[in-house]
């Protein structure tokens, strides 16, 4: 009787792993798609601009190792400094302010209106591609013929030169804010549909207005939602290019107000050939998103949720 038990056990034991291994099999095969995405398109570009941050390579011929001399040239570097100087200033422009106003329409449409239309609306901006999307603004925006001048003057505002030197990296911030919003918006807005209505019943039960539910109950159980919609943001922030092609074409725009970090490493790699530099303040620019994404995701404890 034991030997027949014991046999059985075994013989389940050997089901389950099997069952298991075939779950895993069926698993690997549906994300082994993504993983050769992930390898060939992030990984290994990545692994290469890492070696190629050593070396002294101009993309056609040389390609020597200097060591650590790329780095030691970048902590020197006035003009990498005055990239990532411009580069935060348009962070601290863009996210703060494209994040309120996401959470500010994704709470509206929560509480007045779940319309499939107005969803459609607000993602219009995002679809359209960034290159169109700047030219229509910076003609806008233009200081002689732009329509936004015509309105300040019609409110006995002063005209304002939004494309020089003063207002050009919160022009752009402003872009950036525009296109963007409406897929942040509906990111948030999922994100508070996720959350149970007996939560906000209770809450109302016992008090609370609608600014203590927004900070009491909103806030809290968002936290995920929003610490993912702030590390990707701003890792897109320090990334930012396309726009600042179209704005600061060739020069880094006026009085190079708009040098970002993209531009200066495009600018190292394709106009000075010097690709074992432009690999180092890529590297650099690395460093600095990995650095901020972590301390984020630290502040609002984006691993953990207060739903359970």
């Amino acid at each position: 009787m034991g030997g027949i038990m014991n046999s059985t056990r075994r013989f389940g034991k050997i089901r389950f792993r099997s069952q298991s291994f075939n779950e895993a099999l069926v698993a690997f095969v549906f994300i082994l798609p993504s993983l050769i995405g992930l390898l060939a398109f992030s990984i290994l570009p990545t692994v290469r601009g890492i070696v190629l941050s050593f070396t002294n390579s101009d993309m056609l011929t040389r390609q020597d190792f200097i060591g650590l001399k790329n780095y030691q040239n970048l902590i020197v570097d006035k003009q990498f400094w005055q990239s990532l100087w411009i580069t935060l200033e348009y962070v601290l422009l863009n996210i703060p302010f494209q994040t309120f106003l996401a959470l500010a329409l994704a709470v509206m449409m929560a509480r007045l209106t779940k319309s499939l239309f107005v969803r459609g609306v607000v993602l219009v901006p995002y679809v359209l591609p960034m290159i169109i999307a700047t030219m229509v603004w910076m003609t806008m925006m233009d200081y002689s013929f732009g329509p936004m001048d015509y309105f300040l003057k019609l409110l006995s505002l002063p005209k304002l030169a939004f494309l020089n030197r003063d207002l050009a990296i919160p022009s752009l911030a402003w872009i950036n804010t525009w296109r963007h919003v409406g897929y942040v918006t509906l990111l948030l807005f999922a994100g508070l549909q996720a959350i149970p209505k007996d939560v906000y019943e209770a809450a109302a039960i016992d008090g609370a207005n609608e600014i203590q539910l927004f900070f009491s109950v909103t806030l809290p159980l968002l936290r995920p939602v929003l610490a993912y919609v702030l590390v990707t943001s701003s890792i897109g922030a320090f990334q930012v290019w396309d726009s600042v092609a179209v704005f600061a074409v060739p020069t880094g725009g006026p009085g190079s107000a708009t040098r970002v970090i993209f531009w200066y490493i495009t600018k190292l790699a394709f106009a000075n050939f010097n690709l074992g530099y432009a690999a180092t303040v890529a590297v650099g620019l690395f460093i600095i998103c990995l650095a901020i994404a972590m301390i984020q995701m630290r502040l609002l404890r984006a691993n953990s949720s207060d739903l359970g």
